[in-house]
């Protein structure tokens, strides 16, 4: 019985750590108070949660794929979680102030990851911020390889200058959204045409831009609104991240489902501008579509119908509406030409009266949502305290109604009483006799002597 027993538990033993391996919780470390003085010696990638987080509990298991496949690759990074809750002094070093925060730790330096929360954008954010700040590309092969494998990467040519620290510090900053790489002149392909030594090209869109110190300013700067790809599937976390580019974003607003000609025509036409105008525009503008007009209403406050265009600037949350409809690229230019020149008159913004009206807007769309999810939440929570207000309100009303109706009626009785002892005392008091009564007079009480005198 006892050697039965043992072999079962070990039975369950084995089934946890399996279910464990299956789900890659086994290659998820569990970090406490020693990881402070532990950590330097490794790449650490780690998530620092709170239990009652929903969003925290929406990532675990896509944390433990994380866990999973960096160790199935034999990855250097080491993959943890922290409850930032239990161990907050930690995460107050590491600068955590939301839930969930996913760092990696690499010696003296933390970079936040700011992507999209999919296994596949994390272990990438993992391999990119894990490796060399700067990439060499040594062979021409290597070179083909990178722009097979990534959308945008930048590059610099040259030896040793001023720009290549300019670069480096850009690099150290900007890494964990894109790649950085160095190559002399003989590894770059034969298309590119530099015009000087040393420079900074991206590569993206199947072309290139070389960064113009005159033109474009702080080279920082340039390298944050070029990390993205000419045309974009756009969504709301994209649409923060361009804020931050100064760019304005051109955006077909459709419905993918719907394949009817209208919705693919602006999509298309959007495209076709992104393409064939970006020597153009692709210093001031961002192109893209997005799927449904939920997000846009909520920044525009308004009801857009679908399909149309519209043109956002997220850093101050002005947009450009057309009061036309665009029938092919040439009129979707000029659109945009007009924005550019002056011409079209911006709409929405960050003023104070636009923040209050945003202040309504939010809380009655929220009120909408929550009765259109569950209607008998909303009436719980709307519905029982304006009955409970209602009620004091109708307490309060009816008190004093009544209190003023009593107090009324009180002083017209009190009245009549006082008017009906006067007249009975008047018939009772005997009439004086002229010669004298040998009755004797009786004294009367005090009060109604008074009330006679008055």
């Amino acid at each position: 019985m006892a050697a039965w027993s043992r072999r079962a538990a070990l039975r369950l033993c084995a089934t946890v750590v399996l279910l464990d391996v299956a789900f890659g919780k086994g290659f998820v470390e569990d970090l406490d108070e020693s990881f402070k003085d532990n950590r330097k010696d490794d790449i650490w990638l780690v998530d620092f949660y709170a239990p009652w987080c929903g969003h925290c509990k929406k990532l675990e298991p896509i944390w433990n794929e994380v866990g999973l496949e960096m160790n199935s690759i034999g990855s250097p990074v080491k993959v943890g979680k922290m409850d930032a809750t239990s161990y907050s002094s930690i995460a107050s070093e590491f600068g955590v102030r939301g839930y969930p925060t996913i760092k990696l730790l690499k010696g003296d330096l933390a970079y936040n990851y700011r992507g999209p929360r999919t296994k596949d954008d994390i272990i990438e954010f993992a391999h990119r911020v894990s490796g060399a700040l700067i990439r060499p590309l040594p062979s021409q092969q290597m070179f083909e390889h990178v722009q097979k494998r990534h959308h945008v990467f930048f590059v610099y040519v040259g030896g040793e200058s001023p720009l290549k620290e300019k670069y480096i510090d850009a690099a150290s900053e900007l890494i964990v959204y894109t790649y950085f790489y160095s190559a002399s002149e003989e590894v770059v392909p034969e298309y590119v045409t530099l015009k000087e030594m040393p420079a900074v090209l991206v590569f993206k869109d199947e072309t290139y831009f070389v960064y113009d110190e005159y033109e474009d300013g702080d080279l920082s700067s340039w390298i944050n609104r070029e990390r993205f790809q000419n045309y974009l599937t756009v969504d709301g976390f994209l649409l923060y991240e361009l804020g931050d580019t100064g760019k304005l974003v051109a955006v077909a607003v459709i419905d993918e489902k719907n394949t009817s000609i209208e919705h693919t025509r602006l999509k298309s036409v959007i495209q076709e501008v992104a393409r064939d105008y970006r020597d153009h525009f692709h210093r001031d503008f961002q192109f893209g579509h997005m799927d449904g007009n939920d997000y846009i209403n909520s920044l525009l406050m308004d009801e857009l119908t679908v399909p149309t265009v519209v043109v956002l600037n997220t850093s101050n949350q002005q947009y450009f509406l057309l009061d036309r409809q665009v029938e092919n690229a040439e009129d979707m230019v000029q659109f945009i030409n007009n924005i550019l020149d002056g011409t079209v008159e911006a709409q929405g913004g960050d003023s104070i009266f636009q923040r209050l009206k945003r202040i309504a807007f939010d809380a009655k769309s929220t009120i909408v949502s929550i009765f259109k999810s569950s209607p008998l939440m909303g009436c719980f929570l709307f519905g029982l305290p304006l009955g409970v207000i209602s009620i004091m309100c109708y307490g309060i009303y009816t008190a004093d109604t009544d209190g003023g109706y009593i107090e009324e009626r009180y002083e017209i009785c009190e009245n009549e009483t006082e008017s009906q002892e006067l007249m009975e005392e008047s018939k009772e008091e005997p009439e004086p006799s002229s010669a004298g009564s040998l009755v004797p007079t009786v004294q009367e009480p005090k009060d109604v002597l008074e009330k006679k005198k008055d």
